[in-house]
């Protein structure tokens, strides 16, 4: 079954007591027993809900997995899978890595006996000695977020397996649409389904995907026993949004394409990243990893000092000035003082994300419209 049918009906039956094609929201605490413990599979909406089992159904199989848990945001799931470590266990991250990841790790499991070497996780001969140090984890993005760096997962997932380290692969900005690194070789995939799962921007939500029973019960575990839990709402809004990720992305993707192709040929544009680009220093794994598609979301620096940087980020009159992504609607974010801002200056610069750094997330709308801004706000600045 392809990816576009997958999207709309599995996790997705009709009701079977009412022949409703679409499931309902089960806005329902607790459930009703026949007797102390004898149910009809769920006692408490913290540890189970049908509408979680509907969507985890959906994004298993979207992943290639097996199972999947659903959370009430991407670090509620990065949270969970941090809580199966133990003290003085050691991490290992890409080195430019979500903002709110990168804090979880220093201002709060740091305190439990954690620890976080961050790397470049392009850089296979230094991950590979990293390695010898016997961390648990080993977490990345691809691309990455916001300097949208690839990396080979499949080479990666050789070196966890020799050495044991369960490989862990953020897979929000690719999607399953683009790439599946389940079947690449890594263990685990976490999503922020916030993002382009959902595509509407109006819900905030995690999930887990894995092919080990043990760490998915590991995982609704840690659900119940955290209080990680995401709303019924929510996650039925995420189910309906899942139905067009497909479509949604072709979108995305083409739209980012002409958006970066414009911005390349910019005269006040100083730097462009986007994985579409042949210009992209891991176009070639872009071909073989992600279908060959860029995805929806580019990183540019202008040729503009902070404060034109500022006032052109909040001139547009298409792109929102707004953190987050993936939504239909093109949003721009400052990472240096938005997302990346829990990040020290320091440690943000040493990587490559400077004061002029933008992060656009290209929506669906008419790419001569998105063009069109882009223009007439540069010509001002």
């Amino acid at each position: 079954m392809n990816i576009s049918t997958k999207a709309i009906h599995l996790g997705q039956t009709p009701d079977q007591t009412t022949g409703a094609i679409t499931p309902p929201i089960y806005l329902t605490s607790t459930y009703k027993q026949t007797a102390p413990n004898k149910h009809f599979g769920y006692d408490y909406t913290r540890a189970g809900n049908p509408n979680f089992t509907n969507l985890e159904q959906t994004l298993a199989s979207l992943e290639n997995g097996k199972y999947a848990t659903v959370f009430s945001s991407g670090l509620g799931a990065v949270t969970a899978l941090i809580s199966t470590l133990k003290n003085k266990d050691l991490v290992i991250g890409g080195n430019d890595m979500y903002g709110g990841t990168f804090r979880l790790f220093g201002q709060v499991f740091k305190k439990f006996g954690l620890s976080l070497i961050t790397a470049d996780t392009q850089n296979i001969k230094k991950l590979k000695n990293l390695l010898k140090k016997r961390p648990q984890m080993l977490i990345i993005e691809s691309p990455t977020n916001p300097l949208l760096k690839i990396s080979n997962i499949g080479a990666i997932a050789e070196l966890t397996r020799r050495h044991g380290v369960l490989f862990v692969v953020d897979n929000t900005f690719a999607t399953p649409y683009l790439q599946n690194p389940l079947d690449l070789g890594a263990d685990v995939v976490v999503h922020s389904t916030t993002k382009y799962l959902n595509g509407h921007s109006d819900i905030i939500g995690g999930a887990v995907i894995t092919n080990s029973k043990l760490l998915k019960s590991r995982m609704d575990f840690a659900r119940k026993a955290i209080g990680l839990n995401p709303s019924p709402f929510d996650v039925w809004l995420i189910s309906r949004g899942v139905k067009t990720l497909p479509i949604r992305m072709d979108k995305h993707c083409q739209n980012a394409f002409l958006v970066a192709k414009f911005l390349e040929k910019h005269p006040s544009v100083k730097k462009i990243i986007y994985p579409g680009l042949s210009s992209h220093p891991q176009y070639e794994i872009v071909k073989s990893q992600m279908r060959g598609l860029g995805g929806g979301m580019i990183t540019v620096e202008f040729n503009l000092n902070i404060r034109q940087t500022k006032k052109l980020i909040s001139s547009f009159q298409i792109f929102s000035l707004a953190e987050s992504l993936g939504g239909v609607e093109s949003l721009v974010d400052h990472p240096a003082s938005m997302t990346h801002g829990s990040i020290p200056k320091k440690e943000r610069e040493k990587i490559g994300i400077k004061d002029g750094l933008v992060r656009l997330s290209v929506g669906i709308e008419d790419p001569t419209d998105l063009i069109n801004d882009l223009r007439e706000q540069l010509l001002k600045v």
